[in-house]
């Protein structure tokens, strides 16, 4: 008998319809003409809000524009105390809500990527169809001004999985590559220079949530769906780089309608020439095991000699590299773990979880494992990162960002409140820049005090068309030295130029 999982689980890039005809497909023909009607009377509520947004931003543009003359500029939520705010955001705030707590993962071994909904019996649609949208976060947006901004331009696209990009790295030594995980099952290796994929990992089972590179060797960790948690060996030969080093003189990327929806003109597998002729490995050399749900994080301890894993089972595991044994298993979380990370000198990891908190993991004492337990969010925290210095960031659902400092976790040093629900962020190590991923598309970077220094460009053509999940810094690449990634099956890469006067804050 085929599993449910099997049966009911959608790519992110299909739509409903398609999906319900699928033949695996058992719902009564009835059913089906009901749950499109349902999701298409949905859809049109968003179309209509979407819609009223676009014109309300060009209000707000305008007003803006008149007004820089003077000095002065308009704060998006003073237009928004109309009609917008009454309607718009309070009725997508229902559906979005409605959406994200009716459809939840229920069979007993859930693809990260996917959720389950119970409308007269079981089926399921990508929750990236409604990520698109961004929900109830992208109706009103900040249009705060600074003195000095970031210069940002976007150099690089890197196309090829199959489904939504979860999470990306970049290596730390050897030669310098850009790192994907995807929903697709597959890991992916890119030449940072060039955009070609030079290898791709396809061992695991489930979709590919996590990874990260061994700091000293040649070596990958990633987390998945299918409960483990895989080391493997890569050996890349980088190509040698094009003249063309800007996207401007490439290939242009691939077409995408007005709202961010794929165009009928794209391959529907998103399968580039590169990617099918990268060399594969398919046998992990390491692989840990003892979690009992989806593993969605990883991360390597200083010296690479252990390894911490995240996972919706409630439990984080430490792992001994070589014996492949578990060494600890870290519990306390009430819900599902969200994201992991470790300190990069100090032998120190944070966890995070959909309880609304974020814990801290001291392993520097071998026989005193210490844990410090911090509710500083309202909502599902989704990453929680620690700094070169003494310093952990902390992103939620609830759309805020927290900066805090190790040495007086008490209360935050600097709170950043933004439009939309925050994925899993990173800070540079050199200019101190946090780069905020969010449900409604955007990247927007802020240094630590908490002001805005730029939002990434984003327009019909250029920057995500989709929900953004993961960022990283590359600073040790000649060209990008930011990358984004996200549910549009695509990762970039970004220069990011930031003003001196701004570094010396």
């Amino acid at each position: 008998m085929i599993s449910r999982e099997d049966s009911w689980t959608a790519k992110s890039s299909d739509t409903l319809e398609s999906f319900l005809k699928m033949e695996d497909s058992k719902l009564p023909v009835s059913l089906r003409s009901n749950l499109l009607d349902l999701f298409g009377q949905i859809e049109r509520e968003f179309e209509n809000l979407h819609i009223e947004n676009l014109e309300l931003r060009r209000e707000i543009e305008t007003l803006n524009d008149r007004l820089a003359a003077e000095g002065q500029t308009l704060e998006g939520g003073d237009l928004a105390k109309g009609a917008l705010k009454t309607k718009a955001s309070h009725s997508t705030s229902q559906l979005s809500q409605k959406l994200r707590t009716t459809y939840k993962a229920s069979t007993s071994k859930p693809r990260s990527n996917s959720c389950h909904a119970r409308v007269g019996g079981p089926c399921s649609f990508s929750v990236t169809s409604w990520e698109l949208w961004g929900g109830d976060s992208w109706i009103v947006s900040s249009f705060k001004t600074t003195t000095s901004r970031a210069v940002c331009q976007l150099l690089k696209e890197y196309a090829g999985h199959r489904d939504g990009i979860w999470d990306l790295s970049v290596s730390r030594t050897g030669p310098l590559v850009l790192g994907t995980a995807s929903a697709d099952h597959s890991a992916m290796l890119w030449s940072i220079e060039t955009g070609k994929c030079l290898l791709k990992y396809v061992g695991h089972q489930g979709s590919v949530n996590s990874i990260k590179f061994h700091p000293t060797e040649q070596m990958a960790l990633t987390a998945s769906g299918d409960q483990t948690a895989h080391i493997w060996r890569y050996m890349v030969q980088l190509p040698t780089p094009t003249p063309a080093t800007d996207l401007t003189q490439q290939q242009q990327p691939p077409p995408y309608e007005e709202d961010g929806e794929l165009s009928d003109r794209e391959e529907p597998d998103g399968e580039g020439e590169g990617p099918s002729e990268c060399p594969c490995v398919r046998v992990a050399a390491t692989t840990l095991r003892s979690h009992q749900g989806v593993v969605i994080a990883a991360d390597w301890l200083v010296g690479g000699r252990q390894v911490v894993t995240a996972s919706w089972d409630r439990a984080a595991n430490l792992y001994d590299v070589e014996t492949s044994e578990l060494v600890h298993s870290l519990t306390g979380h009430d819900q599902e773990l969200t994201h992991c990370c470790t300190h990069p000198s100090q032998r120190l990891v944070v966890t995070s979880s959909r309880d609304t908190t974020f814990r801290l993991w001291d392993f520097r004492d071998p026989a005193i494992h210490s844990v410090n337990v911090f509710q500083g969010h309202t909502d599902t925290v989704t990453s929680a990162v620690f700094t070169a210095g003494d310093n952990v960031v902390s992103g939620s659902d609830d759309r805020t960002v927290k900066v805090w400092d190790l040495k007086n976790m008490r209360s935050p040093i600097a709170t950043i409140r933004t439009d939309s629900a925050v994925n899993r962020i990173s800070v540079s190590v050199n200019q101190r820049v946090i780069a905020l991923p969010h449900d409604n598309r955007q990247v927007r970077l802020f240094d630590m005090s908490g002001v805005r220094l730029a939002r990434l460009p984003r327009s019909n053509r250029q920057g995500h068309r989709r929900m953004v999940c993961c960022t990283t810094w590359g600073e040790d690449s000649a060209s990008c030295n930011l990358f984004s990634c996200g549910f549009d099956r695509q990762a970039i890469g970004w220069n990011i130029n930031i003003p001196a006067l701004l570094q010396e804050k």
